[in-house]
């Protein structure tokens, strides 16, 4: 039996659309690139995760010669979340922007095991945890769900 798997998400034609607030996590996800790591991909992503009470915590990619030791923005940005307040689970929104090598502002979707790992966070904290993903100058996605990113998810 054929079934269909609809995904859903907002596009909006660039960052200027977004609220005040995730054009703030945006910024805050492009600053983040700047601490990145990347002298192999020479691509620098960075992400910000909001938390309930207005707290943002940043991460950045962070490669290494012995791949796969190396660890994505997202990922970064939720365990550091996850270190500095273990009390906590109340995640709201994670911005993404990736920079190429010319220093320009292009795509970033979390990768399948960040995907992953957000699901994981999502099912803990048990409501949604929005991902805005930039796209490029004229676009950016809003996922309302880690689950529409990745509906299949492992379960625990």
């Amino acid at each position: 039996m054929l079934k269909t798997l609809n995904i859903n998400y907002e596009e909006y034609n660039g960052v200027d659309e977004l609220t005040a607030a995730d054009r703030e996590l945006m910024e805050q996800a492009a600053k983040a690139a700047a601490g990145a790591y990347a002298p192999y991909s020479r691509f620098h992503v960075g992400a910000a995760l909001r938390l309930a009470d207005g707290t943002v915590v940043c991460g950045s990619n962070q490669e290494n010669a012995a791949y796969p030791s190396g660890l994505c923005a997202e990922r970064t940005a939720i365990f550091a979340a996850s270190a500095q307040y273990p009390e906590r689970r109340d995640y709201e929104s994670l911005a993404i922007v990736g920079i190429n090598e010319n220093g320009v502002r292009c795509e970033a979707s979390p990768c399948g095991a960040c995907r992953q790992v957000l699901a994981e966070y999502e099912q803990q904290q048990g409501h949604p945890l929005r991902v805005v993903c930039y796209v490029n100058e004229g676009c950016v996605r809003v996922f309302k769900s880690v689950a529409d990113l990745l509906p299949f998810s492992f379960q625990f």
